[in-house]
């Protein structure tokens, strides 16, 4: 039942983390609307961000799905509803669950600018390099126009002191490619870290058993 949404849930997880930024305009509470390409299949992944809390909000197939990060404490809340089987899942994230996902994450360092330059999503973006654990040579798109607290205190760029807007990364095994295609300042309210009612609360292993197996 839920084979469709693998790479969503598994692969995707770490997107509403997976942005560290340092930067000029303070921004705190919004939405970012990335265009997530993988597995040769392209997803809208839009954010919203309130203070320390980020909302993941995914359409893939048959299922909706919700992922809320307190990135202050790095614990948080799966929600998955599948509306076709009237079926709807909760996991929670303790923070032993984030810092082991975030142990997994690839190290990078040596980042510099180019000096290249263009506009993505209505921000002046520059293109930078930098290296993996591996010796391998990457290169991003990154801003400094703007601030978001909500997601500064993880991801995978530490120390690159600009917002990504262009940039790929492998993801739980899922090669992705992520690119920003808009940012708004509206507001967007509170976000909750409690289980609504009705969901069925299921820890991530037992997901992947029903994703059949989590590949």
């Amino acid at each position: 039942m839920l084979k469709s949404i693998k790479t969503s849930v598994v692969a995707l997880i770490l997107v509403s983390t997976a942005i560290i930024v340092h930067a000029q305009k303070k921004v705190t509470e919004g939405t970012l609307v990335f265009a997530v390409t993988a597995n040769g299949s392209t997803t809208d992944v839009k954010t919203k961000f309130n203070g320390s809390l980020t909302k993941l909000e995914i359409e893939n197939g048959p299922a909706l799905v919700n992922i809320i990060s307190n990135t202050a404490d790095k614990t948080g809340l799966l929600l998955i509803d599948v509306p076709v089987a009237q079926k709807q899942f909760a996991v929670k994230v303790s923070k032993s669950d984030t810092e082991a996902q975030e142990a997994l994450l690839p190290k990078y360092s040596d980042y510099k600018a180019t000096g290249e330059k263009q506009t993505i999503a209505g921000l002046s973006a520059e293109k930078y390099t930098y290296k993996d654990d591996k010796g391998g040579a990457h290169e991003l798109w990154a801003t400094k126009d703007v601030d978001i607290s909500a997601i500064t205190s993880a991801g995978f760029f530490k120390g690159l002191n600009a917002f990504p807007v262009k940039y790929s990364a492998v993801i739980n095994g899922v090669s992705s490619d992520l690119v920003l295609k808009s940012l708004s300042e509206a507001k967007v309210g509170a976000i909750s870290t409690e289980i609504p009612a009705g969901y069925d609360i299921v820890t991530m292993d037992e997901l992947k058993a029903m994703q059949g197996g989590g590949e």
